[in-house]
């Protein structure tokens, strides 16, 4: 099982954890997503993950990583 995390400091509510949680779900291998809105964390976990299709996902959701 693979384990990626991305710093996404734009997330500040309830909306904003929704968004992200759905658009990273629906990356092809995703099996969970954990946002941590006070942290402002993104926890993937999955088989075959690659940072990049996850970052656009993220990014197609209106929020920027800034760090992994």
């Amino acid at each position: 099982m693979d384990k990626l995390s991305f710093q996404v400091p734009g997330m500040n509510c309830g909306h904003c954890v929704e968004a992200v949680s759905t658009a990273v779900g629906q990356v092809e291998g995703v099996s969970s997503v954990d946002v941590d809105l006070d942290a402002k964390r993104v926890e993937v976990e999955g088989e075959g993950l690659a940072e990049a299709p996850l970052e656009q996902a993220i990014n197609d959701a209106g929020y920027e990583v800034t760090a992994k």
